[in-house]
């Protein structure tokens, strides 16, 4: 690809392909029918391999969920997790004691740092309407001097996360949503204390980009040399960086040292942005685990069999809250925030 602003690119494999410091990228798409009275789906579970069903069935999948969709409480140690959500609500409980419902813009960044366990379920909570959820989840890994750290977990509540909204010569739009880094006059909000996106020369910024059909926007160049980005395109069709075309359902290794002009085709366009300075070590991964090196993978296991990373503080495995609760966040020390007291009752 000489002169192409396009290092690599590849269709879309499931899970998204990543690059260093990023480990691990899922778009969940579920178009779920409407709730029951334990806000589990309507329709019938069988042909479904309850307990980890990943079917798409329908356009749908109950994951581990037994009676409400998810992923019921599971351990993790040595990275973190990015949770972007655009449709529908999740409801998470973790051994801290933390617990949350968020919802569409919402973030949630969770570092697992020396071990924690959570859950993350999707309440169907509409009985009259469809129940479509949509969510991005992240790997970010965490370098070895920190993959110790405490368990932290962060709100990063839709109405305080800065957006860029640029009109072009032609009055077509492109909206940005910082979720993490800087773009213009937008900055990401604070992440973990504990996150390699807390180093100043991480250089670390997470975007989801809309553009309008046929709108015009230059992403900036990077601001070191060593950092690398992926551009994933997931929806829409037409996209070009540069005059090259990057085609729905791809993702590109982008140069990050020039400033890129992306063309949109005849559709609204819809692509992720990840990028970082890389942490460049080794990397050992097993399962919910992910250290330097194998006799540390083996250690984590060991860890957990014998702490279960602090217990489990909850009744179930796979705790939800009332259905009229409205967003908010319980923290470990017993913090309480309500980003949506509106919507309905406190849990």
């Amino acid at each position: 690809m000489k002169n192409s602003p396009l290092l690599q690119v590849a269709p879309l494999s499931f899970p998204w392909q990543t690059i260093d410091p990023f480990l691990f990228c899922v778009h969940h798409l579920d178009h779920y029918p409407e709730g029951n009275a334990q806000m589990g789906p309507t329709a019938p579970l069988h042909g479904r391999q309850i307990g980890s069903d990943f079917s798409n069935k329908d356009g749908w999948s109950m994951y581990h969920g037994q009676t409400i969709p998810g992923f019921p409480s599971h351990p993790h140690r040595g990275f973190e997790t990015v949770t972007i959500v655009r449709q529908g609500h999740i409801d998470h409980s973790d051994s801290l004691g933390a617990t949350a419902r968020f919802g569409p813009g919402d973030v949630q960044w969770l570092t697992a740092g020396k071990g924690i366990v959570h859950c993350e379920m999707f309440p169907l909570r509409h009985t009259d309407a469809p129940n479509p959820c949509e969510l991005f989840q992240i790997w970010l890994n965490l370098p070895a001097s920190k993959k110790m750290a405490e368990p932290h977990f962060t709100m990063l509540w839709n109405e305080q996360i800065q957006k860029v909204h640029h009109v072009d010569a032609q009055g077509r739009h492109t909206d940005v949503v910082v979720v993490a880094g800087e773009l213009e006059n937008a900055r990401g909000l604070p992440p973990p204390p504990d996150s390699w996106a807390s180093h100043a020369d991480a250089d670390l910024a997470i975007f989801t980009v809309r553009m309008q059909a046929g709108a015009q926007w230059t992403l900036p160049r990077a601001k070191h040399a060593q950092t690398r980005r992926q551009l994933y395109v997931f929806s829409g069709n037409g996209l070009t960086l540069d005059g090259h075309p990057l085609a729905n359902r791809h993702v590109a290794q982008v140069n990050t040292q020039a400033d890129v002009t992306l063309v949109n085709g005849d559709q609204d366009s819809e692509w992720l942005m990840l990028q970082a300075r890389p942490i460049g070590e080794p990397v050992a991964q097993y399962g919910p685990f992910v250290m330097n090196t194998q006799a540390e993978i083996h250690q984590a296991f060991a860890d957990y069999r014998r702490t279960e990373f602090g217990g489990w503080p909850w009744a179930a495995s796979d705790p939800v809250h009332p259905r009229d609760a409205g967003r908010f966040a319980k923290h470990a020390d017993g913090r309480v925030e309500y980003a949506d007291s509106a919507a309905g009752a406190h849990p």
